[in-house]
Formats: structure tokens, sequence, C-alpha cells
């Protein structure tokens, strides 16, 4: 009989589909002169944090390999269900990978059992997830997920969850974190400006100047591009469920933004 497990059932059938039996990411061979070798695309920062209906997660939406930029649009923050989200940051092929194994763990948990799976029982999920990619991450592919989650049900309804390459759960109480390369940048931001009581407006305000903060600092991580229309993915949980930020209302906040910025330059 069907297990409410999908990634058993992989792990039974078809070991070959999980994280760490990829041989490698998709990587970009770079000029001759510049040296033979893999060069894989990496995501780099995502943020979290909690607001007045909910949790908010948010990335940038650049992939670099090595020295160069891999990747403009790289979208690395997703809805997993009408309570969840989780982002990534790391190697992008094993990341994406163990994301949408994750996605499908729910739904199946869902139909073989017939109700929905907990917060808890998603970031133990999770966690089983991640340590499938252990032999990869031992190898450099390293792939750490950032959950979300908002269930108005439960006792304790918000939820910000980081990981280790082994599959150990961080449970954050601060209110807010990050992941990836820029974090150490994007959390100074939200040190100093985070209210879990902000509005919807303010909340994107947060998402898009902690970025900008973290860009500003690291090279990995991407900017607003005004010019080809790139800005942040912006995910939110919330009572009425997930949803992620229209486009226009990120630009509106970004370009808000921007000018105050420009009035500030030097901070």
């Amino acid at each position: 009989m069907t297990g409410p497990s999908f990634l058993e059932q992989l792990r039974l059938h078809a070991p070959g589909a999980l994280p760490a039996s990829l041989p490698r990411d998709p990587g970009q061979r770079v000029p001759a002169d510049l040296g033979a070798g893999l060069h894989t695309p990496h995501g780099t920062t995502i943020i979290a944090f909690t607001w007045a209906d909910g949790v908010l997660l948010a990335g940038d939406r650049r992939a670099t390999s090595g020295n160069l930029i891999a990747q403009k649009d790289l979208v690395k923050v997703m809805a997993i269900d009408g309570t969840s989200a989780a982002g990534f940051a790391g190697s992008v092929g094993h990341a994406l990978l163990m994301l949408q194994l994750f996605a499908v763990e729910v739904e199946q948990y869902e139909k073989v059992e017939g109700a929905p799976i907990s917060q808890d029982g998603k970031i133990r999920r999770l966690s089983t997830v991640v340590r499938e990619n252990l032999p990869a991450a031992m190898q450099g592919f390293v792939a750490l997920p950032l959950f979300v989650g908002y269930d108005p049900a439960d006792p304790d309804p918000a939820r910000i969850v980081t990981f280790d390459p082994s599959g150990s759960v961080a449970r954050n109480r601060s209110g807010y974190t990050g992941i990836g390369s820029g974090s150490s940048f994007a959390e100074a931001s939200l040190k100093k400006r985070h209210r879990p009581d902000v509005d919807r407006a303010g909340a994107v305000s947060l998402a898009v100047n902690a970025l900008w903060d973290a860009a500003d600092d690291d090279t990995a991580t991407a900017g607003p591009d005004l010019v080809r229309g790139l800005f942040p993915t912006i995910v939110t949980v919330t009572t009425a469920g997930t949803e992620e930020i229209p486009e226009p209302e990120v630009r509106a906040a970004t370009e808000t933004m921007l000018a105050d910025r420009a009035r500030r330059p030097g901070g």
C-alpha cells in the first residue's frame, strides 16, 4: 500500500531521482583563458520575517557561477501550499529539486491521509529532504532551504525555520532571519527596521530595503533592475493563504526606496 511519503517511494523505487544522486548541477563552462572546470550556479540571499498579518519570504533574483552572473531572473522562493512557503540558497539544481520534492511530499500526504499536514510535520519532512542531499553537500553541492509557515489554527501560528546540511532544524524566534551570502547585511537591516506589527505596505518596503542593503555589500546578491523589470520575489503567508506580491506593488515600493536612498546615498 502506498504510504504518505513520496520521498520514501523514490528511495525504494527510483533512488536516482533524489537530490544526492545528481552527478552535478547544471553548469557553465568558463572560457579557456580563464581555466577549465565546473562552475555551478548558486543562489544567494533569502530573507523572512513576521508582520501584522503573518510571515513574509523574499529573495533576490541573481545566480552566480564563480565570478560570473549565471542568471539574472532566478526565482528562489515559492509557495508550498496554502499555509507555507520556502526559499533556497546554494547549489541551484539540487535546491530546486529539493523544494519540488518537498512540495510533492506535502501534496502526497494530504491526498493519502485526507487531511493537511501540520506545520511541524512539514518541517520534519523538509528536514528529511535536506538530509537526503548530504552526500552531495559533502562534495560541495550545498543547498539549504528557508521555510515559513502561518496557520491561525495553530497555538503558535508563525514559523520561520532554517536547516543545516545534515537536516538539523533551527527555529527562529527573533521574528526575522536570512540565509545566503548576503544574509548578514540583510539581517543587519532587518535588525534596525523590523516591527512585527507592520502593515502590508510596510512589510514589502522592509523586504526591498533589506535586500538592497544585502546587494550593496555582497556581489552575489542582485539589486533591483528597473531596465529589465527584475525585482525581488516576495511571497506572503497569512490567514488568507499564500500570495506572491504582484510586480507593480514591488516596483512601487522599490522606486520609493530608491528615491529615499538618493537623498542619502551614503547611508
